[in-house]
């Protein structure tokens, strides 16, 4: 079966989710990406895999679920750190951030299955604002991200083009949206109402304000 790996960092105010002050606090930005990251891990938690690992910058605390094998990131940039991520698996694996609470079990498993395809070397989801909210490869390699420009809003057009540059067979997953502006959480806590992102926002003195 597919590993699943979840590379994400402590949410720690100040570290996390800058992008969404103002008008959220520093605070209040750390408390929706902690929700974020919860939400996540239950998701995948959930979905089938062969093992399930944590790729954590920072220290990790008491709320990892049960079953999660905990990895340092290493590495400079992002690029050198997903690349490394891979390497903590043996065989194929499907990677996810933490932006994407609304990740549903079936979308992963989907992710996860359409890796295990013969014809597939590699699976790739796009996210409206031109990044990536997961990838799949059936092996580590180090070439798929070396290089590639991370945190803009071609990423995801890069990250594809280096992977048929490779000559692998790409087979796409749904675009979703991630979390880096107030206007995106807001939007994904409208649409899984029942999150702990959603409670996350609506706890929030901003967030009637803001929405507007």
């Amino acid at each position: 079966m597919t590993a699943i790996i979840v590379i994400a960092k402590a949410p720690v105010a100040g570290r996390v989710k800058t992008r969404l002050c103002p008008p959220c606090t520093p605070t209040e930005a750390a408390a929706i990406a902690s929700a974020s990251l919860a939400d996540t891990l239950d998701t995948v938690a959930a979905a089938p895999a062969s093992s399930r690992v944590l790729a954590f910058d920072g220290e990790p605390g008491p709320w990892i679920p049960d079953g999660f094998v905990i990895v340092p990131q290493l590495g400079r940039g992002l690029d050198e750190r997903l690349a490394n991520a891979f390497t903590a698996v043996t065989g194929p694996a499907v990677l996810v951030g933490m932006d994407t609470p609304q990740l549903t079990v079936a979308q992963l498993t989907a992710a996860v299955r359409s890796l295990e395809r013969p014809d597939t070397d590699a699976v790739l989801g796009r996210a409206i604002d031109g990044g990536w909210w997961a990838i799949g490869l059936r092996r580590a390699d180090p070439r798929v991200f070396v290089g590639v420009p991370m945190s803009t809003d071609h990423t995801g057009a890069d990250q594809l083009a280096r992977l048929q540059t490779l000559g692998y067979r790409v087979r796409d997953l749904d675009v979703l949206r991630d979390i880096d502006t107030f206007a995106d959480a807001f939007a994904v806590a409208a649409m899984f109402p029942s999150s702990r992102v959603a409670a996350a926002v609506d706890a929030l003195d901003a967030a009637r304000p803001a929405a507007g």
